[in-house]
């Protein structure tokens, strides 16, 4: 039953090494089940099969405008075969549940987690950096670059990482089998190359590579937490942050000696930091403040920048956004233009898809860090919107938007932020978010004795300066779309 539930709650993606396309398996799987359950079962002999280490890899243009006589102009996508996936995926399972009841998983890592997501990890971070600018401390906020991370980690203190966390015996000798021995080929227009071995890394395009690689990660926290530094990652993206008094004159040699460090552990597992693509933001106490400095690390000198893109969002040294924004704005103007000018070969359900799924996907992207901004910030957002509903439609620009966003169902921008604004808090209040968005939070306590005082009703702390009650969101965003 549990391997059935593994097969057809799988997504249907077929490799050119499947022996049959993944619809076919999951449609017959009732008939060949107990051969399936014994391919699964290999786990407990501590073997990975062989037939399931070779990966396909296909090299993707990153962007049509390039030129696609660069190799570095590739995305090389790695294909590997649905059952050795779906192995994966019982063991991955598994690894998640020990992890979790063990309480061994790193709580500032938001990549590969149920509840967490670039949008969790960038809220947490920004309002560290605007609590900072309440209290009048200026802020430094570095991103950490690494080359080919996944690709360069090192079998051997990878499986030290996971025994050293409790894993051994069968367990220990699966993970063994499952990273070596492995190989690929390259597969380009319609030629195969010979297969190539691969020594290092965790593999691309599988289930496990990623929790693996968050494990492989883990001992980097406590080398930035010894410079005071707080952190946030995602994935291979590491955020450090800390907050000084304006006039701190050990800024420099402190963001130093933890870059230096980093570094250094960075060599120690054979990962490689980019230095020439690490970014310095400084987000001043005050407008009026202003820090110019530089950081030496090596033979490299890092530079504050006014702006610096984080996990898909232009952060600016104001906190404003307005600069995300403007860059949000641009794409999606540039996304229905292509539409309108297909619009007449499209339904009007069709186009209903597509707009949803380039245009309000971007505006609805970490959007819950636009709360509390002044209305005339967003507007260019809203004006994206209306844009859309009459693209929809086939409307004149001239038509009135209102009734078109309602006869989509669409929440305007004001409330569509609101509405996450008044999700989050909820689902930290349930426990079905990251636990580091709890100091966000704070319940409800009346002054007086109310009627409604055995219901959970939390205020909501992002930021922490505006509180307004869940009832009064949920009013304020039925108002808007009346």
């Amino acid at each position: 039953m549990y391997i059935s539930k593994l097969i057809l709650s799988s997504h249907p993606t077929t490799c050119p090494l499947d022996p049959i396309p993944t619809q076919l398996l999951q449609a017959i799987s009732s008939s060949v089940i107990h051969s399936l359950t014994h391919i699964i079962n290999c786990i407990n002999s501590g073997t990975f099969p062989s037939a399931f280490k070779q990966a396909r890899v296909s090299p993707l243009l990153k962007k049509p405008s390039l030129n696609p006589a660069l190799v570095e102009n590739y995305r090389p996508v790695s294909l590997l075969p649905f059952i050795a996936k779906t192995l994966e995926r019982a063991v991955f399972n598994q690894l998640s549940m020990f992890l979790v009841q063990n309480n061994l998983l790193e709580s500032n890592q938001s990549g590969f987690k149920s509840g967490h997501s670039t949008e969790t990890a960038l809220l947490s971070v920004t309002e560290a950096l605007r609590l900072a600018r309440t209290a009048s401390k200026s802020s430094v906020l570095i991103l950490l670059d690494l080359s080919a991370a996944f690709d360069t980690v090192n079998h051997q203190i990878l499986l030290s990482t996971l025994r050293k966390m409790g894993i051994s015996g069968t367990a220990l000798l699966w993970f063994k089998s499952y990273l070596s021995d492995r190989s690929f080929m390259v597969s380009w227009r319609g030629e195969v190359s010979k297969s190539q071995k691969l020594a290092t890394g965790v593999p691309q395009g599988s289930v496990l590579g990623p929790l693996l690689f968050s494990i492989y990660m883990t001992s980097l926290g406590s080398v930035i937490q010894k410079h005071g530094f707080s952190y946030h990652c995602y994935a291979d993206d590491t955020q450090l942050y800390f907050s000084f008094q304006p006039d701190d004159p050990t800024v420099v040699a402190r963001i130093s000696a933890c870059l230096s460090d980093i570094s250094s552990w960075m060599n120690d597992h054979h990962l490689q930091l980019n230095l020439t693509k690490t970014e310095l933001l400084v987000v001043p106490a005050n407008p009026s403040f202003h820090h110019n400095f530089s950081i030496q690390l090596g033979s490299s000198i890092i530079t504050p920048s006014r702006t610096a893109r984080n996990l898909g969002v232009v952060m600016d040294h104001q906190l404003s956004f307005t600069e995300n924004i403007a860059t949000t704005t641009r794409s999606c103007r540039f996304a229905l233009y292509n539409i309108r000018k297909i619009r007449p070969f499209l339904s009007e359900q069709a186009t209903q898809l597509l707009v949803q799924a380039l245009v309000l996907s971007r505006l609805d992207y970490c959007n819950a860090l636009l709360v509390g901004l002044p209305a005339c910030t967003i507007k260019p957002l809203q004006l994206i919107q209306n844009a859309a509903a009459k693209v929809v439609f086939n409307e004149p620009k001239t038509a009135h938007v209102t009734p078109l966003l309602i006869r989509l169902h669409w929440l305007p921008v004001a409330a569509r932020i609101k509405f996450k604004e008044l999700m989050l808090p909820y689902k930290t209040t349930t426990g079905t978010a990251p636990t580091y968005l709890s100091s966000l939070v704070q319940s409800y306590a009346p002054s007086r004795s109310l009627r409604s005082a055995s219901e959970m009703t939390p205020c909501v702390a992002i930021p922490k300066s505006f509180k307004i009650t869940l009832t009064d969101l949920f009013l304020d965003c039925a108002q808007l779309v009346e």
